[in-house]
């Protein structure tokens, strides 16, 4: 009696088994429907576009920079997809130094290009970056610049050479 009694429980299970199978793979198949539709309409959306004033860096390297380097004490870096936020160093070489300890990210803006460097991993990670005015020749807009009187003037501010200054003509 007990063996007729165990035979039965097992075939009662053999038999129920392949039906939770079978209505488990009915309710998983329409949610992966439902999912792959989301995720089309997802990728079908365009990336927003990055804040800030575009640099572009040797390679076809490109950074994007937020906030005023004349004034700002932490200024906004996009690289590669991620957002930095950068507060100045201060530098006893005239150029602007932005570094964050916990990136590693450190941003080096001289008059003529900007530099970006990982101090963790010891190396450049762009080089030569300019702004679309600075390849027209204008110059960064660096703080320290701006506290010189801007890079034509000079240290000691315009120049003092003997001659004349010569009126400018402005066309009319």
């Amino acid at each position: 009696m007990k063996c007729f009694f165990f035979a039965t429980c097992i075939a009662a299970l053999a038999m129920s088994g392949p039906a939770i199978a079978a209505e488990s793979t009915t309710k998983s198949a329409p949610a992966t429907k439902s999912t792959s539709k989301k995720s089309t309409t997802k990728t079908t959306k365009a990336p927003a576009a990055p804040a800030g004033e575009k640099w572009q860096c040797e390679l076809g390297t490109v950074m994007y920079l937020s906030g005023n380097l004349q004034v700002d004490q932490v200024i906004g870096l996009r690289f590669q997809g991620k957002n930095y936020r950068l507060p100045r160093v201060a530098t006893t070489t005239g150029a602007d130094r932005y570094a964050d300890q916990r990136s590693g990210m450190v941003l080096v803006v001289i008059p003529s290009k900007a530099m970006l460097l990982n101090s963790k991993g010891g190396h450049r990670l762009a080089d030569e970056c300019q702004t679309e005015a600075m390849l027209a020749g204008a110059a960064a807009p660096t703080q320290a610049g701006g506290l010189r009187g801007g890079p034509s003037t000079g240290l000691l501010g315009p120049s003092t050479s003997g001659g004349a200054s010569q009126p400018q003509s402005q066309p009319q």
